[in-house]
């Protein structure tokens, strides 16, 4: 196992520890959603300038992740697909 792999691991584990807990206590605010939530105002009901920004932003975000975690595309080696 590579140093890299070994890191990555020890880094998921301890998403896990904090989240795990976080998942299983009733308490608001403490998941990784409900963060993003807050940050990205997504149950923010006024839907202002502002609100539409950040949720584009974590659009585009998210559809740069499902295309680069799925298909291998939009990396240093491999910019765009096909090449």
């Amino acid at each position: 196992m590579s140093p890299w792999t070994a890191r990555w691991l020890v880094w998921i584990a301890l998403f896990f520890c904090l989240e795990i807990p976080a998942l299983l206590n009733k308490q608001d605010g403490d998941t990784l959603s409900e963060h993003f939530w807050a940050w990205f105002h997504v149950k923010d009901s006024r839907h202002t300038p502002i609100v539409w920004v950040l949720r584009g932003a974590l659009l585009v975000g998210l559809a740069w992740l499902f295309f680069h975690l799925g298909f291998g595309w939009f990396t240093p080696t491999h910019p765009l697909p096909g090449r």
